[in-house]
Protein backbone atom coordinates (compact mmCIF):
# COMPACT_ATOMS: atom_id res chain seq x y z
CA UNK A 1 0.00 0.00 0.00
CA UNK A 2 1.30 3.60 -1.25
CA UNK A 3 1.83 6.26 1.08
CA UNK A 4 -0.68 8.45 -0.59
CA UNK A 5 -3.09 4.87 -0.56
CA UNK A 6 -2.85 4.76 3.36
CA UNK A 7 -3.24 8.51 4.24
CA UNK A 8 -6.53 8.94 1.80
CA UNK A 9 -7.81 6.03 4.26
CA UNK A 10 -7.01 7.05 7.12
CA UNK A 11 -8.34 10.62 6.41
CA UNK A 12 -11.39 9.67 4.90
CA UNK A 13 -10.53 10.88 1.49
CA UNK A 14 -10.44 7.14 -0.13
CA UNK A 15 -13.38 5.46 -1.17
CA UNK A 16 -13.16 2.75 2.19
CA UNK A 17 -13.41 5.04 5.48
CA UNK A 18 -11.32 4.49 7.83
CA UNK A 19 -12.47 2.12 11.25
CA UNK A 20 -10.26 0.44 13.77
CA UNK A 21 -8.79 -1.86 12.04
CA UNK A 22 -5.29 -2.91 12.94
CA UNK A 23 -5.63 -0.35 15.79
CA UNK A 24 -3.51 -1.78 19.30
CA UNK A 25 -2.86 -5.26 16.79
CA UNK A 26 0.84 -6.39 17.14
CA UNK A 27 1.26 -7.48 13.85
CA UNK A 28 0.58 -5.90 10.21
CA UNK A 29 -3.04 -7.43 9.73
CA UNK A 30 -4.16 -5.83 12.58
CA UNK A 31 -8.08 -6.30 12.90
CA UNK A 32 -7.96 -6.17 16.94
CA UNK A 33 -10.95 -4.10 18.66
CA UNK A 34 -8.78 -0.98 20.33
CA UNK A 35 -7.28 -1.16 23.81
CA UNK A 36 -9.37 0.17 26.88
CA UNK A 37 -7.60 1.90 29.25
CA UNK A 38 -8.49 1.29 32.77
CA UNK A 39 -8.54 3.77 35.54
CA UNK A 40 -5.74 2.66 37.42
CA UNK A 41 -3.18 2.95 34.22
CA UNK A 42 -4.95 6.28 33.28
CA UNK A 43 -3.32 7.25 36.56
CA UNK A 44 -0.53 5.60 36.22
CA UNK A 45 0.38 7.46 32.81
CA UNK A 46 -0.34 10.82 34.28
CA UNK A 47 2.25 10.17 36.79
CA UNK A 48 4.83 8.85 34.94
CA UNK A 49 4.12 11.94 31.73
CA UNK A 50 3.63 14.74 34.11
CA UNK A 51 0.76 15.95 31.71
CA UNK A 52 3.34 17.02 28.95
CA UNK A 53 1.48 14.12 26.68
CA UNK A 54 0.07 16.03 23.25
CA UNK A 55 -3.28 14.87 22.16
CA UNK A 56 -4.94 15.42 18.94
CA UNK A 57 -5.13 13.41 15.73
CA UNK A 58 -2.83 13.78 13.15
CA UNK A 59 -2.50 16.83 11.24
CA UNK A 60 -4.14 17.20 7.37
CA UNK A 61 -1.89 16.71 4.31
CA UNK A 62 -1.90 17.17 0.88
CA UNK A 63 -3.81 14.41 -1.27
CA UNK A 64 -0.96 13.93 -3.29
CA UNK A 65 2.96 14.78 -2.89
CA UNK A 66 3.73 17.72 -5.98
CA UNK A 67 5.97 15.94 -7.78
CA UNK A 68 7.47 19.21 -9.29
CA UNK A 69 8.55 20.36 -5.38
CA UNK A 70 12.23 19.08 -3.62
CA UNK A 71 12.12 16.69 -0.91
CA UNK A 72 13.84 16.88 2.38
CA UNK A 73 15.39 14.19 4.94
CA UNK A 74 15.91 15.31 8.13
CA UNK A 75 18.18 13.25 10.82
CA UNK A 76 19.08 14.04 14.53
CA UNK A 77 22.19 15.79 14.68
CA UNK A 78 24.42 17.37 17.73
CA UNK A 79 22.28 20.34 18.99
CA UNK A 80 19.00 19.68 16.75
CA UNK A 81 18.79 18.44 13.15
CA UNK A 82 20.16 17.92 9.97
CA UNK A 83 18.63 18.30 6.40
CA UNK A 84 19.17 17.04 2.52
CA UNK A 85 17.36 19.09 0.58
CA UNK A 86 17.05 17.33 -3.03
CA UNK A 87 16.04 18.58 -5.92
CA UNK A 88 12.85 17.77 -7.24
CA UNK A 89 14.53 14.89 -10.04
CA UNK A 90 15.90 13.43 -7.05
CA UNK A 91 19.62 13.40 -7.95
CA UNK A 92 22.47 16.50 -7.56
CA UNK A 93 23.84 17.45 -4.81
CA UNK A 94 21.89 18.01 -1.88
CA UNK A 95 21.76 21.49 0.38
CA UNK A 96 22.67 20.88 3.74
CA UNK A 97 20.57 22.68 6.56
CA UNK A 98 20.77 22.67 10.46
CA UNK A 99 18.26 24.23 12.69
CA UNK A 100 17.31 23.10 16.40
CA UNK A 101 14.31 21.52 15.62
CA UNK A 102 12.71 19.62 12.94
CA UNK A 103 10.15 22.65 12.14
CA UNK A 104 12.83 25.28 11.07
CA UNK A 105 14.92 23.09 9.09
CA UNK A 106 11.19 22.78 7.42
CA UNK A 107 10.83 26.34 7.13
CA UNK A 108 14.78 26.84 5.56
CA UNK A 109 13.69 24.37 3.03
CA UNK A 110 10.72 25.92 1.52
CA UNK A 111 8.24 24.34 0.04
CA UNK A 112 8.81 20.39 -0.41
CA UNK A 113 6.65 17.18 -0.91
CA UNK A 114 7.92 15.10 1.45
CA UNK A 115 9.92 14.92 4.40
CA UNK A 116 11.75 11.73 5.56
CA UNK A 117 11.86 11.43 9.11
CA UNK A 118 14.60 9.43 11.00
CA UNK A 119 12.64 9.22 14.37
CA UNK A 120 9.93 6.89 15.08
CA UNK A 121 6.40 7.94 14.20
CA UNK A 122 3.35 6.46 15.48
CA UNK A 123 4.18 5.43 18.92
CA UNK A 124 2.55 2.38 20.71
CA UNK A 125 0.51 1.24 23.76
CA UNK A 126 1.06 -2.02 24.42
CA UNK A 127 2.96 -3.91 22.13
CA UNK A 128 5.79 -3.78 19.79
CA UNK A 129 5.69 -1.67 16.62
CA UNK A 130 5.97 -4.17 13.30
CA UNK A 131 8.00 -0.95 11.72
CA UNK A 132 10.75 -1.79 13.65
CA UNK A 133 10.44 -5.81 14.19
CA UNK A 134 10.27 -5.94 10.10
CA UNK A 135 12.84 -3.38 9.54
CA UNK A 136 15.18 -5.27 11.58
CA UNK A 137 14.47 -8.25 10.21
CA UNK A 138 15.43 -6.49 6.55
CA UNK A 139 18.79 -5.88 7.62
CA UNK A 140 20.56 -9.29 8.90
CA UNK A 141 23.61 -8.36 10.57
CA UNK A 142 22.77 -4.74 11.42
CA UNK A 143 19.38 -5.73 13.18
CA UNK A 144 21.30 -3.80 16.30
CA UNK A 145 20.65 -0.22 14.06
CA UNK A 146 16.81 -0.24 14.87
CA UNK A 147 16.19 0.74 18.29
CA UNK A 148 12.34 -0.63 19.55
CA UNK A 149 10.41 2.60 19.94
CA UNK A 150 9.40 2.27 23.86
CA UNK A 151 5.69 2.53 24.42
CA UNK A 152 3.88 6.31 24.59
CA UNK A 153 4.06 6.24 28.07
CA UNK A 154 7.98 5.46 28.30
CA UNK A 155 8.05 8.21 26.13
CA UNK A 156 6.91 10.57 28.27
CA UNK A 157 7.99 9.61 31.43
CA UNK A 158 10.12 11.61 34.15
CA UNK A 159 12.94 9.43 34.34
CA UNK A 160 15.19 6.33 32.54
CA UNK A 161 14.11 4.15 35.76
CA UNK A 162 10.15 5.22 34.95
CA UNK A 163 10.74 4.69 31.13
CA UNK A 164 11.71 1.13 31.93
CA UNK A 165 9.33 0.30 34.42
CA UNK A 166 6.93 1.01 32.17
CA UNK A 167 7.57 -0.50 29.37
CA UNK A 168 8.66 -3.57 31.28
CA UNK A 169 5.35 -3.64 31.99
CA UNK A 170 3.55 -2.91 28.87
CA UNK A 171 6.11 -5.19 26.41
CA UNK A 172 8.43 -7.30 28.79
CA UNK A 173 11.39 -5.21 27.78
CA UNK A 174 13.10 -2.40 29.11
CA UNK A 175 13.99 0.93 26.90
CA UNK A 176 17.50 1.35 25.64
CA UNK A 177 19.32 4.25 26.36
CA UNK A 178 19.61 5.23 22.82
CA UNK A 179 15.85 5.38 22.93
CA UNK A 180 16.13 7.11 26.28
CA UNK A 181 18.34 9.75 24.99
CA UNK A 182 16.22 10.48 22.36
CA UNK A 183 12.57 11.40 23.87
CA UNK A 184 13.09 14.85 23.23
CA UNK A 185 13.17 14.16 19.27
CA UNK A 186 10.40 11.88 19.88
CA UNK A 187 8.17 14.06 21.67
CA UNK A 188 9.00 16.93 19.23
CA UNK A 189 8.05 14.97 16.39
CA UNK A 190 5.16 13.57 18.24
CA UNK A 191 3.80 17.01 18.46
CA UNK A 192 4.61 18.09 15.15
CA UNK A 193 3.02 15.36 13.31
CA UNK A 194 -0.49 16.46 14.74
CA UNK A 195 0.46 19.92 12.68
CA UNK A 196 -2.17 20.29 9.42
CA UNK A 197 1.32 20.32 7.06
CA UNK A 198 1.54 20.90 3.21
CA UNK A 199 3.57 18.52 2.70
CA UNK A 200 4.00 14.48 3.41
CA UNK A 201 5.95 13.39 6.69
CA UNK A 202 7.28 9.57 5.86
CA UNK A 203 9.50 8.02 8.56
CA UNK A 204 12.95 6.07 7.46
CA UNK A 205 15.74 4.47 8.83
CA UNK A 206 18.84 5.66 7.10
CA UNK A 207 20.86 1.97 7.39
CA UNK A 208 17.38 0.02 5.65
CA UNK A 209 17.49 2.97 2.81
CA UNK A 210 21.66 2.32 2.17
CA UNK A 211 20.72 -1.81 2.18
CA UNK A 212 17.65 -0.80 -0.61
CA UNK A 213 19.90 1.20 -2.43
CA UNK A 214 22.42 -1.50 -2.07
CA UNK A 215 20.78 -4.47 -2.22
CA UNK A 216 22.60 -5.85 0.68
CA UNK A 217 23.45 -4.23 4.18
CA UNK A 218 26.46 -2.39 4.36
CA UNK A 219 28.54 -4.62 6.57
CA UNK A 220 30.98 -0.89 7.45
CA UNK A 221 29.94 0.77 10.89
CA UNK A 222 28.47 3.86 9.49
CA UNK A 223 31.04 6.47 11.60
CA UNK A 224 34.45 4.82 10.14
CA UNK A 225 36.09 6.17 6.98
CA UNK A 226 35.74 3.03 5.74
CA UNK A 227 31.66 3.36 6.43
CA UNK A 228 31.62 6.97 5.18
CA UNK A 229 33.28 5.94 2.18
CA UNK A 230 31.03 2.99 0.96
CA UNK A 231 27.91 5.06 1.78
CA UNK A 232 29.01 7.90 -0.38
CA UNK A 233 29.48 5.50 -3.45
CA UNK A 234 26.71 4.22 -2.64
CA UNK A 235 24.42 7.37 -2.75
CA UNK A 236 26.39 8.49 -5.68
CA UNK A 237 25.44 5.41 -7.57
CA UNK A 238 21.98 6.84 -7.20
CA UNK A 239 22.31 10.06 -8.26
CA UNK A 240 22.83 11.80 -5.39
CA UNK A 241 27.01 13.79 -4.73
CA UNK A 242 27.04 14.46 -1.13
CA UNK A 243 28.59 18.00 0.25
CA UNK A 244 32.51 17.23 0.97
CA UNK A 245 32.32 18.58 3.86
CA UNK A 246 29.62 18.34 6.45
CA UNK A 247 27.70 22.02 8.31
CA UNK A 248 29.66 22.97 11.98
CA UNK A 249 28.27 20.63 14.45
CA UNK A 250 27.03 17.59 11.96
CA UNK A 251 28.61 14.82 11.93
CA UNK A 252 29.68 13.21 8.65
CA UNK A 253 27.41 9.94 9.78
CA UNK A 254 24.52 12.15 10.15
CA UNK A 255 25.10 13.75 7.15
CA UNK A 256 24.46 10.54 5.52
CA UNK A 257 22.03 9.61 6.96
CA UNK A 258 20.00 13.00 5.56
CA UNK A 259 21.24 12.65 2.25
CA UNK A 260 20.06 8.51 2.57
CA UNK A 261 16.62 9.69 3.84
CA UNK A 262 16.06 12.44 1.30
CA UNK A 263 16.91 9.54 -1.44
CA UNK A 264 13.83 7.91 0.51
CA UNK A 265 11.34 11.16 0.59
CA UNK A 266 12.21 11.03 -3.32
CA UNK A 267 10.98 7.50 -3.66
CA UNK A 268 7.51 8.08 -1.26
CA UNK A 269 6.70 11.05 -3.45
CA UNK A 270 7.38 9.22 -6.84
CA UNK A 271 5.22 5.74 -5.25
CA UNK A 272 8.70 3.77 -5.37
CA UNK A 273 9.25 3.36 -1.47
CA UNK A 274 8.53 0.55 0.06
CA UNK A 275 7.29 0.00 3.99
CA UNK A 276 7.81 -1.87 6.86
CA UNK A 277 4.95 -3.23 7.32
CA UNK A 278 3.10 -3.05 3.96
CA UNK A 279 -0.02 -1.77 5.75
CA UNK A 280 0.94 0.71 8.55
CA UNK A 281 0.10 0.12 11.86
CA UNK A 282 -2.27 2.69 13.81
CA UNK A 283 -2.35 3.04 17.77
CA UNK A 284 -4.44 5.27 20.44
CA UNK A 285 -2.21 8.40 18.73
CA UNK A 286 -4.15 7.79 15.31
CA UNK A 287 -0.63 7.97 13.53
CA UNK A 288 0.13 5.51 11.39
CA UNK A 289 3.73 4.05 11.64
CA UNK A 290 5.73 2.77 8.79
CA UNK A 291 9.21 2.58 8.12
CA UNK A 292 9.90 3.81 4.07
CA UNK A 293 12.81 2.32 2.29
Amino acid sequence: MGLTEWWNRLTGKGAKKPGVEGRGSRGAGGGSRPRRTTAPEAARGRRATGGTMPHGRPGKRPSAPDPARPVLGLDVARGGWVGALLEASGHGTPMLLTGATAAEVVQKAGEVAVVAVDIPVGLPDDARREADVQTRAFLPGKASSVFTTPVREAVYAESYGQANAVNRERVGSGVSQQAFELRRRIKEVDAWVREDLPFLVAECHPEASFAMMAGTPLTSKKRSAEGAAERRDTLARQGIYVPTTAPTGVGTDDMLDACAAAWTAHRVKTGQARTFPEAPQTFSDGIPAAIHV
